[in-house]
């Protein structure tokens, strides 16, 4: 996976980050989603690493990155928290500023990020979500029908670590033909270990908590995003179905944004990487 790129653990105090990094050329960092690791990357990065510098974290608790204690508020594992990492990320490898994108759990990262620290980022890529604020200010039976893990993961009163654990190659699916084979033995790595499952339910809890509390915050304040915005749907996934024009929700949060849809299910990088990684490609272009 990955030919040209380092692999590297970089210690940013708080946390131990395991990222992969290559190429040449204005950065950009890539942030996965649940229950992926930054190796959901390997077949885009190298198609962006001949114009970029490509950088793909673990995010904190998933994959081989360090899984810091929980807290009552889940606040250790809020995207403040990750976006924090981001930017410490950035001082670490020396760039001053670059563009994030996120896919899933990663694009509230990414949104979390330009937020906190706008003078950081140059561009914003957000792939298969709508801010987690506006996402529950919307829940309705059929976002909690098709979205229940959410609900499931982010709940205390029976904590979902246990049922997980009895089997996480059911729980998480996934398989070496639609992964390849070393991202899938890297993947299935990460949802076997029981530390990793607990912060990625950490992830969802602080999602129904510090995170919306966050959105919500800056929704009241009319705070906005500053750079370009490119939000893009997976056209087999559900964006569509549950908000009609989900482009429309990010136009409430940015001057600038842009919107196609990539052909392909849910995990995109994965199954329509070309397509992906050129329509990257142009926005970062400007």
């Amino acid at each position: 996976m990955f030919p040209g790129f380092t692999l590297s653990e970089i210690d940013l105090g708080p946390v131990r980050l395991r990222v992969r990094h290559g190429g040449s050329g204005p950065p950009v960092v890539l942030l996965h989603g649940h229950p992926r690791t930054h190796a959901t990357w390997h077949r885009v990065a190298p198609l962006l690493a001949a114009r970029h510098t490509v950088i793909c974290p673990d995010l904190r608790g998933y994959g081989g990155s360090s899984k810091p204690p929980s807290d009552p508020a889940h606040t250790v594992y809020s995207k403040r928290a990750m976006a924090g990492d981001v930017v410490a990320l950035l001082d670490a490898l020396g760039h001053p500023r670059a563009a994030v994108v996120g896919h899933d759990r990663g694009c509230y990262v990414a949104m979390r990020t330009a937020l906190d620290h706008p003078d950081r980022v140059t561009r914003l890529g957000v792939l298969d979500g709508v801010p987690i604020g506006e996402a529950l200010a919307r829940c309705d039976a059929r976002f909690a029908a098709r979205w229940w893990h959410w609900f499931f993961l982010g709940q205390l009163a029976k904590p979902a670590e246990r049922v997980i654990n009895a089997d996480p190659d059911a729980w998480y699916g996934g398989s070496p033909e639609a992964m390849g084979a070393e991202a899938y033995a890297d993947y299935r790595r990460a949802i076997h270990d029981p530390a990793t499952v607990h912060a990625m339910c950490e992830d969802y809890r602080a999602g129904l908590g510090p995170d919306r509390a966050a959105d919500d915050a800056d929704r009241a304040a009319g705070r906005r995003i500053g750079c370009p915005v490119l939000f893009a749907w997976s056209e087999r996934d559900d964006m569509v179905d549950l908000y009609g024009d989900p482009a429309a929700i990010w136009r409430d949060w940015a001057d600038d944004v842009r919107a196609a849809s990539v052909p392909s299910g849910h995990h995109m990088a994965e199954e329509a990487p070309a397509e992906l990684a050129a329509l990257l490609g142009d926005f970062l272009a400007g």
